[in-house]
């Protein structure tokens, strides 16, 4: 028996909630997730026909990239399709899930999604997110150091780049003494100081799990009072953050580039600054509204910025430094339900996952 939250407990796996940015709305848009799930739609935008398309279904849970509660409210009377998809899934006792900027920024997120579509190597984060790491220092016997060292692992810690298991150790020599009959030391004896032949550990850990890797440090550490200590650091880190730059596998000339762009994404046009002359082969991508990461790319040095939104000055700012190709926030983000379909098959192969069959893009092309 599976239930909503298992289900989404898996999609907050791979793209945490505090990895969302601050004005975002991602999680829980309405319903509760301690029903049983009978199913699931994966869709980009939640629209009244989405929601009829998951009842058809037989799914009481819809889980989109954009969220369909964005912006506050102050009433709920089905005076737009927000409010009126809203009423819908309460009468229907849905629930309705969002994984937005969250995603987006995630390691093996939406723009990941995108560079491996464009067969990129040798792939990177455009603008790494800064505070999100803590370094754990904690203290343990020599004879538990592998113990506590697989432990931390397992819950998350020490992951750097593609490395995991990573950790610095110091030998040294621990001085305590239990002062009162109400201890119970794992080594020593009350009222006597004693010596232990220790190793330090250090080891790094995102923000958000630290709470689970402190549990799993308790769970194994054999003092009874363990010292472990958390130090935030101003690194940025590689992994998560706003956008990907990639190499193609060999040079291509803009227009042809374009053209494939155009036919890989779908798109019923691809709008572009003038060309600048010069061969694709640095690629920066950031699907959505990314414009924002123009002079990161240009910074960069890449070729090309390729994302699904962009103003009428863009094209005149980019001058000659870089090719701007915008192809349309919904055919650069459709892919998120494929994403979400990998992440939930892979746990949970015999779960009903549904792709929604509806076009909810607003943008039409004559």
């Amino acid at each position: 028996m599976v239930r909503i939250k298992d289900v989404l407990k898996l999609i907050e796996e791979v793209a945490p909630a505090s990895l969302q940015e601050n004005y975002d709305n991602s999680g829980v848009q309405i319903g509760d997730a301690n029903q049983v799930a009978t199913g699931a739609l994966l869709c980009l935008d939640v629209t009244e026909s989405v929601i009829d398309e998951a009842l058809d279904l037989g799914c009481n849970l819809i889980i989109s990239h954009h969220p369909l509660a964005f912006r506050p409210f102050k009433s709920l009377t089905g005076k737009n399709y927000i409010e009126r998809s809203l009423i819908k899934a309460c009468k229907h006792d849905l629930v309705i899930y969002a994984a937005h900027t969250n995603l987006d920024n995630a390691y093996n997120g939406v723009n990941y999604k995108l560079a491996s579509l464009l067969g990129l190597t040798n792939i990177r984060v455009l603008s790494p997110k800064k505070h999100m790491l803590m370094k754990l220092v904690t203290f343990v016997p020599t004879s538990f150091a592998d113990i506590v060292r697989t432990a931390l692992a397992n819950a998350g810690a020490g992951h750097i780049g593609n490395y995991d298991s990573c950790s610095f150790n110091v030998s040294g020599k621990g001085k305590f003494r239990a002062a009162s009959e109400d201890c119970n030391p794992y080594c020593g004896e009350i009222g006597s100081l004693h010596t232990e032949e220790e190793v330090r550990i250090e080891t790094i850990i995102p923000v958000y799990k630290k709470s689970s890797v402190l549990r799993a440090l308790l769970a194994v550490h054999p003092y009874e009072e363990p010292v472990c200590d958390f130090y935030p650091l101003d690194n940025t880190w590689n992994q998560v953050g706003s956008g990907i730059v990639g190499e193609l596998p060999e040079e291509m000339d803009e227009m042809e580039f374009l053209q494939r762009v155009k036919s890989l994404f779908k798109v019923g046009a691809v709008r572009h600054s003038s060309l600048i002359g010069r061969s694709i082969r640095e690629v920066a991508i950031c699907g959505g509204s990314g414009a924002f990461l123009l002079d990161d790319a240009i910074n960069y040095g890449a070729d090309v910025f390729i994302t699904g939104e962009a103003k009428y000055n863009d094209f005149y700012d980019v001058e000659n430094l870089i090719l701007l190709a915008v192809i349309g926030h919904y055919e650069s983000e459709i892919c998120t339900k494929e994403i979400f379909y990998e992440i939930i098959s892979k746990k949970l192969p015999t779960f009903a996952l549904y792709l929604s069959n509806v076009n909810s893009n607003p943008v039409k092309y004559l």
